[in-house]
C-alpha cells in the first residue's frame, strides 16, 4: 500500500514527498475508496499545520478525478472531514473545498459544503463564503445566491461589508433583466447595512450609483451623491464619473459639467476618464470647441489625455468638417509620443473617404501599414464606400479585386457596399449577380446588403418582389430588422397599398421587432394621404405611448393631414403641442397652417399665422404667399391678393405673372395690374392705350 508515504509526509511535511504518487495513479492501483482514504489523511496533515496551498492542490486533484468519473460529490464529505483532527483543520478543508468547487463551476456542490459544515457545527470563514457568492453572481444563480446569503445571516458567518457589496453588485447589474425591481432590492441592502451598523465602502456606494444610472434614474443618482457629500461620506472619482456618464447619455451635458465642478469643490480630483466622458459627449453633440477647451483644461492641471480622449476629438473635428484641425491634432498626438492605434487611423481614413479625398485616405492607409497596423474591415470598407460614391461601382469592384490579391478577405459589409453601389446606379440585375458570387465564395449577405436590394426594388415599384426576399433572409438566419421593415412599409405606403403596409406592421410586431419613429411616421403619412386622419392620430398617440418622441417630420405629417380636411382647431392644438415639446417650427409647418386656414376661408387666422411666422424670424416663401393669394381670390378679394403680391416682391420672393394668374385664377384686370407694376419697376411707363384698357376692365 501507500501508507508508508503517509508516514513520510507526516514526518517531513514535504510537498515533494506527497507528489510522489498522484491521486489518479493511486486509484488505478488501489481502487477509489482506498485512494480517497489515504489522500484524505494527507489533506488533514497539511491542513492541520496551515499548508493551504498544498491542501488546495490535493483537493483539486481529488475533485477533478471524481468529476471525470461522475462520482457523487456528497460522499466525499465524510471521508475528507475528520473531526478527530480538530475543528481548525476541518475548517481549512471546508474553506478550500468550497473554493475548489466554485472555481470548477460546481456551485451546487460548493453550497453543499456550506450546509455540511453547518450540520456538524463548523462556521466557515466569511472570505470563503464571499468567494462563493461572487461565483454565484457571475453565473447568475439567483436562488442559490439568496439562499446562501440568508443562511449566512442566520447560521453564520455573519455577512461583512464585502458580502453586502457583492449582493449590491448583483442587484445593480444591467444584464439581469429586472431593472428597477432589482434596484429596489439594492436599496434594501443599503438599509439593511445601516440597521446592522455596517458602514458601506466607497465601492458599495459607487455600485449603487451605477445601478441607478443603469436604469435611467440619473436624477436620483445625483441626489443620492449630493446627500452622501452632505454627510461627509467618502467618495471617489468613480462615483462622480458614473453620474457624469449617465447625464451625458441622457443628453444633459451641461448638467454633467456642473457635476464636474461639484466634484472639484468636494475635494475629489477629476481623472482622465471624467474629462474623456465630457469631451466625447460634447463632440457627439457637435460642440467640438467645448471639447478642445476641456482638453486644454486637462493639460493645465497635469492630466495626460488618453488616446481614447484624442480619438473622440478627432472624430468630432472630422464630423464637423474641420479636417485641417483634425489632421493637425493627429500629427500633434504622434509628436507627443503616442503610438496611433487602428481607431485613430480609421477615423481620419473614413473622413477622407466621405469627402471624396481618396488620395489622402490611401496615403494614410500606407502610413498605417508602415506602422505595423493591419488593414481591417472598417478602413477597407470606408475606402470602398468612398470609391463607389465618388468614382462609381466599377472602380469599387476593381478595388475589391486588389484587396483579394493583397490577401485581405472581403467581409459581408465590404461586399454590401458594392451591392449598394449597383443599386444606387439602378443596376439591380448586377447587384443580384454579385450577391450570388458572394455566396459562392462563402460570404453571407448581411442585413445591409438585403436592405440595399429591398430599397432599390421599392424605388422601382417592385414591392412584392422585395417582400419575397424575406424567406431567403430567414433561411440564412438573418432576421429582418426595423430598417428593412420600415423600407418595405414605406414602399407599400407610396403605392397607396395601406392594407399590405399594415399587414407588414402586424408581422413586424409578431416577430418581436419594435417599430421606430420612421415606421410610425410612414404609416401616419399613408393614413393622412387617404384622409384617414383620426386613425393617423391614434397611431401618433400609440407612438408616444411606446416612448418614441415625435420629431418635426412626424408633427408636420399629422398637422398637414388635419389641415387638408379643414380640422384647423386640431391642427393648431398639435402645432402648440409641438412648440411645448421644444421642437422648432419651420417655413414648411407654418405654410401648412396658412394653406389650411386659407382653404377653410379663415383669412384672418391665416394672416395671423403669417405674421407670427415673421416674428419668429422665419421668412414666408413662395408657397406661403401663393396660399394667401389663392385664399383672397376664392373670397373674391383680388385687391387683397394684389397687396400680398406686392408684399411678396418687397420680401424678394418672385413668381411669374402667368403662374399667379393661371394657378390662382386671378382675372385679367389683376393680371394687367401686376404687369403694369412690373413695367414700372423695370423703368417702363404704361402708354395711354394700356391705361384705357385697364379703365375698361375695371
Amino acid at each position: 500500500g501507500i501508507y508508508p508515504l503517509v508516514t513520510r509526509v507526516f514526518h517531513t511535511l514535504s510537498w515533494k514527498v506527497a507528489r510522489e504518487v498522484r491521486f489518479s495513479e493511486a486509484v488505478c492501483e488501489y481502487g477509489f475508496d482506498y485512494a480517497i482514504h489515504v489522500f484524505g489523511i494527507i489533506v488533514h496533515i497539511f491542513s492541520s499545520v496551515g499548508m493551504r496551498r498544498e491542501v488546495n492542490c490535493l483537493l483539486n486533484d481529488i475533485v477533478f478525478y471524481s468529476k471525470e468519473i461522475d462520482y457523487d460529490m456528497y460522499k466525499l464529505f465524510p471521508t475528507l472531514v475528520d473531526l478527530s483532527n480538530g475543528v481548525k483543520g476541518s475548517m481549512v478543508v471546508f474553506d478550500i473545498l468550497i473554493k475548489v468547487f466554485a472555481r470548477s463551476y460546481m456551485l451546487e456542490d460548493a453550497c453543499n459544503v456550506f450546509i455540511q459544515a453547518n450540520d456538524i457545527g463548523i462556521e466557515l470563514d466569511v472570505f470563503s463564503c464571499n468567494f462563493l457568492l461572487t461565483c454565484l453572481v457571475e453565473e447568475n444563480k439567483v436562488e442559490l445566491l439568496t439562499c446562501l446569503f440568508d443562511a449566512m445571516k442566520h447560521l453564520g458567518p455573519q455577512p461583512n461589508v464585502y458580502t453586502y457589496t457583492i449582493l449590491m453588485n448583483f442587484y445593480c447589474r444591467e444584464d439581469i433583466g429586472q431593472g428597477k425591481k432589482q434596484l429596489g432590492r439594492a436599496t434594501e441592502i443599503l438599509e439593511e447595512m445601516s440597521s446592522c451598523g455596517i458602514i458601506p465602502t466607497v465601492v458599495t456606494y459607487g455600485t449603487y450609483v451605477k445601478g441607478l444610472c443603469g436604469v435611467g434614474d440619473v436624477d436620483r443618482a445625483l441626489k443620492f451623491l449630493r446627500d452622501l457629500r452632505q454627510r461627509n461620506q467618502l467618495l471617489n472619482s468613480n462615483c462622480y464619473n458614473v453620474v457624469v456618464s449617465g447625464l451625458c447619455r441622457s443628453g444633459d451635458v451641461y448638467e454633467a459639467m456642473t457635476v464636474l465642478e461639484e466634484m472639484k469643490t468636494s475635494g475629489v480630483s477629476p481623472d482622465v476618464h471624467s474629462y474623456s466622458i465630457l469631451i466625447d459627449s460634447f463632440c457627439k453633440k457637435g460642440e467640438v470647441l467645448k471639447g478642445v477647451d476641456l482638453l486644454h483644461e486637462m493639460e493645465t492641471i497635469g492630466l495626460k489625455p488618453s488616446l481614447v480622449t484624442y480619438s473622440s476629438l478627432l472624430d468630432g473635428l472630422c464630423k464637423n468638417g474641420l479636417m485641417e484641425h483634425a489632421v493637425n491634432m493627429f500629427r500633434e498626438i504622434g509628436a507627443h509620443g503616442y503610438q496611433h492605434d487602428q481607431t485613430s487611423y480609421n477615423i481620419l481614413i473614413d473622413a477622407y473617404c466621405k469627402r471624396g479625398d481618396l488620395e489622402a485616405a490611401l496615403k494614410l492607409m500606407e502610413e498605417m501599414i508602415g506602422n505595423n497596423l493591419r488593414l481591417d474591415v472598417h478602413n477597407t470598407t470606408s475606402l470602398l464606400h468612398g470609391i463607389c460614391s465618388f468614382q462609381g461601382v466599377e472602380k469599387g469592384v476593381e478595388f475589391l479585386e486588389l484587396m483579394l490579391e493583397g490577401g485581405v478577405s472581403p467581409s459581408s459589409s465590404s461586399c454590401a457596399v458594392i451591392v449598394d453601389g449597383y443599386c444606387k446606379e439602378g443596376r439591380l440585375e448586377e447587384a443580384f449577380l454579385f450577391m450570388d458570387m458572394m455566396q459562392n465564395q462563402g460570404i453571407i449577405p448581411d442585413l445591409f446588403t438585403y436592405n440595399a436590394i429591398i430599397n432599390r426594388l421599392c424605388k422601382e415599384r417592385k414591392i412584392m418582389k422585395a417582400k419575397e426576399l424575406f424567406p431567403f433572409m430567414l433561411k440564412r438566419n438573418l432576421v429582418p430588422d426595423v430598417v428593412i421593415y420600415s423600407t418595405l412599409v414605406n414602399g407599400f405606403v407610396k403605392e397607396s397599398n395601406l392594407d399590405e403596409a399594415f399587414k407588414l406592421y402586424a408581422r413586424m410586431l409578431k416577430a418581436g421587432i419594435t417599430p421606430n419613429a420612421v415606421t410610425y411616421t410612414t404609416l401616419i403619412s399613408g393614413l393622412c394621404k387617404c384622409r384617414r386622419v383620426y386613425e393617423a392620430l391614434n397611431m401618433f398617440k400609440e407612438m408616444t405611448k411606446k416612448g418614441l418622441e415625435p420629431d418635426k417630420i412626424s408633427y408636420t405629417v399629422i398637422i398637414t393631414g388635419f389641415c387638408k380636411i379643414g380640422a384647423m382647431k386640431k391642427a393648431r392644438e398639435l402645432f402648440n403641442e409641438m412648440l411645448s415639446r421644444g421642437i422648432t417650427h419651420d417655413a414648411v409647418i407654418y405654410t401648412c397652417l396658412v394653406d389650411g386656414y386659407c382653404k377653410s376661408d379663415q383669412m384672418d387666422a391665416a394672416r395671423m399665422i403669417c405674421d407670427e411666422m415673421k416674428e419668429m424670424g422665419i421668412s414666408p416663401n413662395s408657397r406661403t404667399y401663393t396660399a394667401l393669394m389663392g385664399g383672397y381670390c376664392r373670397l373674391g378679394s383680388p385687391s387683397k391678393a394684389l397687396q400680398v403680391y406686392d408684399e411678396m416682391q418687397e420680401e424678394g420672393v418672385w413668381l411669374s405673372v402667368s403662374y399667379v394668374t393661371h394657378n390662382l385664377g386671378l382675372g385679367e384686370s389683376v393680371m394687367l395690374n401686376i404687369e403694369v407694376k412690373n413695367m414700372s419697376m423695370v423703368g417702363c411707363s404704361p402708354d395711354h392705350l394700356m391705361l384705357i384698357i385697364l379703365f375698361l376692365l375695371r
